[in-house]
């Protein structure tokens, strides 16, 4: 598969990874890094927004939609709401296929929806869409 361009330099895109599944964050992570992404992988949105604070170069936020403390939906709001951070795309997935979520977490500017289980040819859209 090819790989990602982007970032400065033409250094690999920084994704956040964020599930509270460590069975999904590995093979997101795995998906990501095959096809040439630096992956930061963590388990909470809570985690997600801390790693934000102190990681500038972030290309994209890819995050779970179910998560306990704060959902995907809820990061997403939380980076949006924020200036330092609302130019990040942020793509949610989940493995439910609930048409009403998936409109309302669009219509929150999320850059896309993906249903779970995550694919390469997922990602590898993403790659010509979300980081142009």
């Amino acid at each position: 598969m090819a790989g990602c361009k982007g970032g400065l330099g033409g250094e690999a895109p920084h994704v956040l990874a964020v599930d509270d599944s460590s069975v999904d964050r590995a093979v997101i992570a795995g998906i990501l890094r095959s096809s040439k992404f630096r992956v930061t992988a963590v388990d909470s949105g809570k985690r997600a927004l801390e790693l934000l604070g102190t990681e500038p170069n972030v290309s994209m936020i890819i995050t779970d939609y179910w998560m306990p403390e704060m959902t995907g939906f809820e990061l997403l709001k939380k980076v949006k709401e924020s200036s330092s951070l609302k130019e990040i795309p942020v793509v949610i997935m989940s493995s439910e296929n609930v048409p009403t979520r998936i409109s309302r977490c669009l219509e929150e500017g999320a850059e896309d929806f993906l249903l779970k289980p995550v694919r390469p040819s997922d990602v590898s859209r993403l790659c010509s869409r979300v980081l142009r």
